[in-house]
């Protein structure tokens, strides 16, 4: 939702696959967590100190890489459920229970937030029925379902073995970034409190996401912000050695690292909501081209998308 996100996350496939591109060719996957001390306030142990997933969690993926096939999937299909899908339902289950602290305007359930082990493969040349990771996005609930900005998480053993943490838009369609854009040239200073703080740029490494050369027309190029304008996918993360998922501060570090990039996805949604709500308020605004509602978000191709392939855009989905 990355919307594939979350981001705005349709698949998750190909916002896990972008990511995974993205990592081995700009920087190599953190190991474990370094203590994330800028962030206020950060999550003791009464969140839970006990691992989220265990060796058998990744033994599975792996294993699924290797026998990527609906007969063995279906044979296995205990294993999946006890090892991989129940910790992932765990884990959005407490964040319904943590979110509304810092993103109230977030969904956590496990229906609308897990996205689906089995693959679209109706319009990819490669047609392995299974993904070999799990992930998850978490997207505003006064949007359509997976539309818009959202935060995201995936565990991947098999490609660049990693736990990738973090949100934003991966693939607005047009309209969308274009009332993005237009919110971000209103109300650039604080875009730039945001994305530029101290802790952001520490903890995250600052904003990411593919970028225009020249600033978009309709937009001065010497607009205060017009770096930030140039930018077509708006998202922040960070990624871990994978063994990190089995570690005693897994959780505490997915809520941290989620609390710092929320007023992100807050910020990027904020426009889309309010033109969605305008267009209840008149229907005939969408048909006079006033405005347009938003439309599910990037179908996927979304979020960081779940990899679809990284694409295929997976975290979703469906």
């Amino acid at each position: 939702m990355l919307t594939q996100a979350g981001f705005q996350i349709g698949d998750s496939d190909l916002l896990h696959d972008h990511i995974m591109t993205r990592n081995s060719h700009d920087r190599k996957a953190r190991p474990f967590a370094e203590p994330i001390a800028l962030i206020a306030p950060i999550v003791e142990a009464s969140h839970g100190m006990a691992p989220c997933f265990s060796t058998r969690t990744l033994t599975f993926l792996r294993a699924l890489k290797r026998h990527n096939n609906r007969e063995w999937f279906r044979a296995k299909r205990a294993e999946y459920e006890t090892h991989v899908r129940t910790p992932m339902i765990e884990v959005i289950e407490r964040l319904a229970r943590d979110l509304p602290s810092f993103a109230p305007d977030l969904a956590a359930t496990p229906k609308d937030s897990l996205f689906r082990i089995y693959r679209d493969t109706r319009f990819s040349g490669d047609k392995r029925p299974l993904k070999t990771h799990v992930a998850a996005s978490f997207t505003s609930r006064r949007l359509p379902r997976r539309a818009g900005a959202g935060l995201y998480f995936h565990i991947d053993p098999n490609t660049d073995r990693e736990v990738w943490i973090g949100g934003g838009t991966y693939a607005p369609e047009p309209h969308e970034l274009t009332r993005i854009r237009e919110h971000l040239a209103s109300h650039h200073i604080a875009f730039r409190a945001l994305v530029e703080s101290t802790a952001f740029r520490k903890t995250l490494g600052g904003l990411e996401g593919e970028r225009l050369t020249r600033v978009p027309r309709g937009f001065a190029a010497d607009h205060p912000a017009a770096e930030y304008l140039k930018f077509k996918q708006l998202y922040a993360g960070r990624s871990y050695d994978v063994d990190f998922a089995r570690h005693p501060r897994f959780y505490a570090t997915l809520l941290n690292v989620f609390r710092l990039v929320a007023p992100l996805v807050a910020f990027l949604n904020a426009p889309l909501v309010g033109a969605r709500e305008e267009s209840v308020r008149d229907p005939l605004m969408p048909v006079l081209g006033r405005a347009r509602s938003p439309k599910p978000g990037l179908r996927h191709g979304s979020g960081r998308p779940e990899r679809q392939s990284r694409g295929e855009v997976e975290s979703r989905r469906n």
